[in-house]
């Protein structure tokens, strides 16, 4: 059985991958294919 600290910690995760991909596709809007090479040199950074 799972535990309740580990099903709000999943459930937490989906929405940070949610969030993460509505930022993303707000970014993309905004920079295009400079978005990519942005995150790649934050990544990197």
């Amino acid at each position: 059985m799972y535990r309740r600290n580990d099903i709000k910690l999943a459930e937490r995760i989906l929405q940070l991958d949610k969030l993460r991909d509505e930022l993303y596709e707000e970014l993309m809007k905004t920079m295009g294919s400079q978005a990519n090479e942005l995150l790649r040199r934050l990544q990197n950074y």
